[in-house]
């Protein structure tokens, strides 16, 4: 049995945030029916096409395990197949511009009286403020979450990261609401609403910058590198470049073969605890009895100097073997693997975090499993449905529609 076998999830996103969230409700077993345009379907399906005639990428990894109905949902026959729907599925998840479903009839008080014990998940850009009106992409939400602002060297401008982390982090955040919504509702009756702007959600993966924003109020943070560096701190938690977040100084250092692989690099940290071991396997014993260097606290304004050093050691080993010979005296490092190096991890695909997925238009291609394990609950990944490939199935299985009913509602342009 799957964890949310049973549940229905009408899915009503598009791009990237909202199909996050289904696709990982879908991968724990939920039936989740993708609402889509007839004709037209959702946007990503030719954004950043790669092969011809096929369903991009970008969104045949972002739709496993769903089924496609298409609908016109401002058609009066529609409208009442979505109103059939509403009364028939556990959760809506949506994550149009602000005000939209009103606009198409079906707003929060509508869908409520349809179906009392609806829970509806939205993601928006922003919260209830100056900006809730606003749209809002991945980079945007970056920028106004607290992450651009802090990431990226002192001296350079703010960046953005590779890391989806305001599409796809909200995505996993609405999750869990309406995951912890359908628990509340077994003891309550009720449905509700479950919002999850994006910029909440980028502020709380950044949680670790507010806080740091906050000592700063009590003097330098001693582990940013511009404090080794002698340079004044504002009133702002700075860009930090590669510095640990937790405390630990660490940073990306170069590996054997840097010049030519843009990936040789690791990420070592100099932990309090195991410093004498890192003294050890750079060759500088006698740092360990040196005053300059024996304390975390003397360290702090030679952080240069020590990183230079160990850099001169990391560069005579691959990053592999630097992971190899740090983690057998527990010092903690990270090689930086490159996409390729990831999509070729044969322990990656055992687990199933990469899995190969055939597909009727495109072959086969490689995508990202579901990230959660669980023992008694598993999960398959299934290629994304084709372009309302179930709105039959969906339409008699679902909701009960006659073949008579069917097809009449075909003829009227609704599906």
């Amino acid at each position: 049995m799957k964890a949310l076998e049973g549940v229905k999830i009408l899915d009503f996103t598009h791009v990237q945030s909202g199909p996050t969230c289904t696709q990982l409700l879908a991968w724990l077993g939920a039936d989740v029916i993708k609402v889509e345009r007839p004709g037209v379907g959702d946007a990503t399906r030719n954004q950043l096409v790669d092969v011809d005639g096929a369903d991009s990428l970008y969104f045949t990894m972002l739709n496993h395990n769903k089924r496609s109905l298409t609908l016109n949902s401002k058609h009066e026959a529609g409208k009442a197949v979505l109103e059939r729907l509403i009364k028939e599925c556990d959760v809506m998840v949506e994550n149009f511009a602000p005000g939209a479903l009103a606009r198409m009839g079906f707003s929060w008080e509508r869908i409520q009286a349809l179906n009392p014990r609806m829970i509806m998940g939205s993601v928006k850009g922003f919260g209830p403020g100056p900006y809730q009106a606003c749209k809002v992409y991945e980079n945007v939400a970056q920028c106004t979450g607290g992450s651009a602002s802090t990431t990226g060297f002192p001296d350079g401008p703010p960046l953005v990261t590779g890391a989806q982390i305001a599409d796809s982090g909200s995505g996993l955040h609405l999750a869990l609401g309406l995951v912890a919504a359908l628990y509340q509702r077994e003891k309550s009756g009720r449905g509700q609403q479950v919002l999850a702007p994006m910029q909440d959600c980028v502020l709380n993966l950044c949680r670790v910058k507010l806080r740091d924003q906050q000592r700063l109020q009590h003097g330098p943070l001693t582990e940013y590198s511009q404090f080794a560096d002698g340079v004044d701190f504002g009133d702002a938690t700075p860009r930090s470049g590669n510095d640990s977040g937790g405390g630990q100084p660490g940073r990306i250092l170069k590996c054997k073969g840097w010049e030519t692989d843009a990936n040789a690099y690791t990420y070592f940290i100099t932990q309090a605890a195991v410093w004498e071991n890192v003294c050890d396997v750079i060759g500088k014993p006698e740092w360990k009895e040196d005053s300059d260097y024996a304390t975390a606290k003397a360290r702090l304004t030679r952080l240069n100097a020590i990183f230079e050093t160990i850099e001169q050691w990391t560069m005579t080993k691959t990053k592999f073997e630097v992971m190899d010979i740090c983690n057998a005296v527990n010092i903690p490092v990270g090689p930086i693997l490159s996409m390729k190096e990831l999509a070729e991890e044969p322990a990656l695909r055992d687990t199933g975090t990469i899995v190969e997925v055939d597909h009727p238009e495109r072959g086969k291609y490689l995508t990202v499993g579901c990230p959660i394990k669980m023992s008694d609950s598993p999960v398959g990944v299934e290629r994304s449905p084709l372009l309302g490939e179930h709105t039959d199935e969906i339409l008699t299985t679902v909701l009960g529609y006659s073949a008579e009913q069917v097809a009449a509602i075909k003829q009227s342009g609704a599906v």
